[in-house]
């Protein structure tokens, strides 16, 4: 990729966003009609089922049987007597965490990283620091525990009411994000598809700021989203050992697998500001409601499920577990280590022992600027076009696996992820076709395969 211009100063951006047009709205993937189906469906139907899991998990002991028949008996009524009221508890609890992890995404040191140059031309700058305020997130709630300053059973105890918050805050900080992008948007990366539901769902902003230095979309998908991920899961370990006096060995693989997962996140957290979810889709419903409020539930659910729920596997099967998890982790890893220093030398690394596999692709940005990317066709990447969105997929099912097939609902985050990322992989095919044209096709034509080598 041709190097990328410095960032401007939040005052130039400004100035840049006021006076050059919007940039157009993202196409839509699908028909008019899926589309619309699916973002309505998805309105009105996330929040009431984040409910629905919590409770199916912590209180019908985890058989959606029980759950579809306490509603067919009592209908909408049922559905309120399940939903718990937002408390100050709750309240308490998650604005304690996000300014803390604000504080951290303000405060820690971190080395300068530019992400991608946007389709207006834009650079964003970004101080990496994700793996310093993980360990202290982790160092600090585990300390607080273990002083006896704050219990973690207390998150568990009120995570019906967590959620409820959530999911009615979330709304709000994204009613937040339409207006600020209409009226106050943080460069020029924004604009209007002329259609509320539009661009309340896949929002207005692609690098939306709160003053020169906090990055919204940083703060929604991986301070918030992703650190929560490792703090409920710890919770879990935490309340399952207060319950029993231990902690299963089902819960250790499924803790211990989750938390390796989100090391290698942090780890790799400015590899991710260059992926479809920061560097492509904008802030709005889909990405910073799901990030607030569905990663925190359904991508936890596994864990939740695990503490009234605790399986002994053995040690062999355990262990077996654990290793095939690891692995799959690490092939992950290695997939966007793989690209991430191809693009870092400009395509002059070793893929596998030799040089890399290349294609030299021109585009031209929203200004009419022309700039070229080179696109890796060998490694990992020879194998399909995503398949980096295997060894995840078998990631989930591994920390998933511990609860063996009682109950199906325990799954439900891997058939959700696999969706998500088939869906995610056609819509990065049909955006890279678009912005690459005839050089799009000729990768396909060396990578023929979108996610699984040989099948799809």
């Amino acid at each position: 990729m041709a190097k990328p211009r410095s960032s401007s100063s939040a005052a130039a951006a400004a100035a840049a966003a006021a006076k050059a047009p919007p940039s157009s709205p993202p196409k839509t993937v699908h028909s008019a009609l899926v589309t619309y189906a699916s973002m309505l469906s998805l309105l009105s139907l996330c929040p009431p089922f984040v409910i629905l899991l919590w409770y199916t998990m912590v209180h019908a002991d985890g058989s959606v049987v029980r759950t579809y028949e306490h509603l067919r008996e009592h209908g909408f009524e049922g559905l309120k007597a399940i939903w718990p009221m937002p408390t100050m508890v709750a309240w308490k609890i998650i604005f304690g965490f996000g300014l803390f992890e604000a504080a951290l995404q303000l405060l820690l040191p971190g080395k300068r990283f530019e992400g991608p140059v946007s389709p207006s031309g834009n650079v964003p700058v970004y101080k990496a620091n994700g793996l310093q305020a993980y360990a202290v997130t982790l160092t600090t709630y585990l300390g607080l525990w273990w002083f006896g300053i704050f219990n973690p059973a207390i998150v568990y105890d009120h995570l019906g009411e967590i959620y409820s918050a959530l999911v009615f805050g979330s709304f709000v900080f994204c009613i937040f994000l339409y207006i600020k992008g209409h009226v106050a948007p943080s460069s020029s990366d924004s604009g209007s598809s002329g259609n509320v539901i539009i661009d309340f769902y896949w929002g207005m902003e692609l690098y939306p700021r709160i003053g020169k230095h906090f990055d919204i979309k940083v703060f929604t998908n991986c301070r918030f989203g992703m650190m929560s991920w490792a703090v409920l899961a710890v919770t879990y370990c935490i309340k399952q050992y207060e319950m029993n006096g231990r902690v299963a060995d089902s819960m250790l693989v499924n803790t211990a697998l989750m938390l390796i997962y989100v090391t290698k996140f942090f780890w790799w957290e400015s590899g991710y500001w260059c992926t479809m979810d920061i560097a492509h889709d904008r802030a709005g419903f889909y990405i910073c409601w799901g990030c607030l409020v569905w990663v925190p539930s359904i991508y936890t659910s596994p864990g939740m499920y695990l503490v009234n729920h605790p399986v002994n596997l053995g040690p062999q099967l355990a262990l077996s577990i654990l290793f095939a998890g690891i692995l799959c982790i690490y092939i992950n890893y290695d997939c966007d280590r793989q690209r991430q220093e191809f693009r870092r030398t400009n395509g002059k690394c070793s893929i596998w022992g030799k040089a890399p596999s290349k294609i030299v692709a021109s585009y031209q940005t929203t200004n009419g600027e022309t700039k070229s990317s080179l696109l890796l066709t060998s490694g990992w990447w020879g194998l399909s076009r995503h398949f980096h969105y295997v060894p995840e997929i078998l990631s989930a099912f591994f920390w998933t696996v511990p609860a063996l097939f009682d109950h199906f609902l325990p799954y439900f985050y891997v058939i959700f992820l696999t969706i998500l990322l088939f869906d995610r992989a056609k819509r990065d095919d049909d955006r890279c076709s678009s912005k690459y044209g005839k050089y799009w096709k000729l990768y396909c034509t060396r990578v023929p395969y979108r996610v699984i080598p040989g099948i799809y």
